[in-house]
């Protein structure tokens, strides 16, 4: 009767969970022992429920979040792969999520609703962290990964037009400025057309402008369908595609750097959540994060083999 209760109830919370619009990526996540470090942690008794959107890298963060806690001798509930921005910081102020991976831009323009971002990456995390210390949240420092839109050109375009920055747009012809954006890019107050008027570029005519899914914007620019795609900058197609992303210079796009998120019972009983987490923090740069995004979205790998692996290479976890 007692399997039989435990059965139901669990069930019960899968059924509740799905109603609520939260879900899982599903799948084992392997998990191993602490290493290097971090070996003298014990996380022994903590009941964490690590959360993300559902996107590669989101996924892919939170997989790496299980794999360490789980290490560490957490009981993990694996809420990954939650549809929208939206739903997980809900969730999240809710206490059904009580840890996840966000970006400071998101929780600035999206969540908290400002129109306008700080350019310096320290002052816009800071601002943010303060902002939600009203809401139990807990922003722990973040990594130099920055996620934020910019566009991208192939690199034998980028070598012939010398093209680093979005500057250096205007170094191209005019008949070479063609576009590749979603629909949501090209519609946002922080997009396409407000980023051209920042760098003083004309506005392209119709016929040099192709709205098309995020997705198709990467091989359309490596395959020449227009000369400038516009990419999120830790994703792994731009290594991949030998794509080139243009540097921000004048600070338009708002900063998405990524950092812990917990909530602020967790971690008042938990403080060395902050030292556990710190080795990833300090290693994952745009370049680290484009080679893992590259592993799934590319090769074609689990995402819970990709967090088991990149842990194993950076010294903490070990079988």
């Amino acid at each position: 009767m007692r399997k039989l209760t435990t059965v139901f109830l669990a069930l019960l919370t899968c059924i509740t969970l799905v109603s609520c619009g939260l879900g899982t990526s599903g799948g084992f996540t392997k998990s191993g022992r602490l290493a290097g470090e971090v070996s003298k942690i014990d996380l022994s008794g903590m009941d964490v429920s690590v959360g993300s959107k559902n996107y590669t890298e989101q996924i892919l963060l939170g997989k790496i979040a299980i794999v360490l806690l789980q290490s560490a001798g957490a009981n993990v509930h694996d809420l990954t792969n939650i549809p929208g921005s939206t739903s997980v910081r809900q969730a999240q102020l809710e206490g059904d999520v009580n840890f996840s991976f966000d970006y400071t831009g998101t929780a600035w323009v999206t969540y908290l609703g400002k129109t306008k971002p700080i350019p310096d990456e320290q002052r816009q995390f800071e601002a943010v962290r303060d902002a939600d210390a009203e809401r139990g949240l807990v922003w722990l420092p973040p990594a130099t990964m920055n996620n934020t839109y910019t566009l991208a050109v192939k690199s034998t375009v980028a070598e012939k037009y010398d093209l680093k920055t979005l500057d250096d747009i205007s170094k191209l012809p005019e008949e070479k400025r063609t576009y590749c954006v979603d629909a949501e890019f090209n519609a946002r107050s922080d997009g396409f057309d407000p980023m051209l008027k920042a760098y003083d570029l004309p506005p392209p005519e119709a016929s040099e402008k192709s709205i098309m899914d995020t997705g198709a914007i990467y091989a359309a620019t490596a395959g020449g369908t227009c000369t400038l795609g516009e990419v999120f900058t830790t994703d792994g197609r731009i290594p991949a595609l030998n794509l080139v992303p243009l540097s921000d210079p004048r600070a338009f796009f708002p900063k998405y750097n990524m950092a812990p998120v917990v909530n602020e019972d967790l971690i008042e009983q938990y403080p060395q959540l902050k030292q556990l987490l710190k080795p990833i923090i300090d290693d994952l740069d745009n370049e680290r994060m484009q080679e893992l995004n590259r592993q799934v979205d590319v090769d074609g790998k689990e995402y819970s083999d990709v967090a088991f692996e990149y842990l194993s290479k950076l010294g903490i976890v070990k079988e």
